[in-house]
């Protein structure tokens, strides 16, 4: 029973990253569109969600480790 419970928490996170990812992807397409800056797509919510997880995850993992 646990293996199918971790099967359906992978899958979830494989499709919320996916959403993201082509919420991101959507934001780049838009901003080349309008010819604005390479760093844009960067700083709308899909941008900032991708980053603050790039970066508060290694910390998390290193605070989570030296409990």
């Amino acid at each position: 029973m646990q293996g199918i419970v971790t099967v359906i928490k992978m899958i979830a996170v494989f499709i919320a990253a996916t959403m993201l990812g082509r919420w991101f992807q959507d934001e780049i397409k838009k901003s080349t569109i309008r010819k604005e800056p390479w760093h844009k797509p960067y700083l709308s919510l899909p941008g900032l969600i991708i980053m603050a997880s790039l970066f508060l995850l290694p910390v998390l993992l290193w605070i989570i480790k030296s409990k």
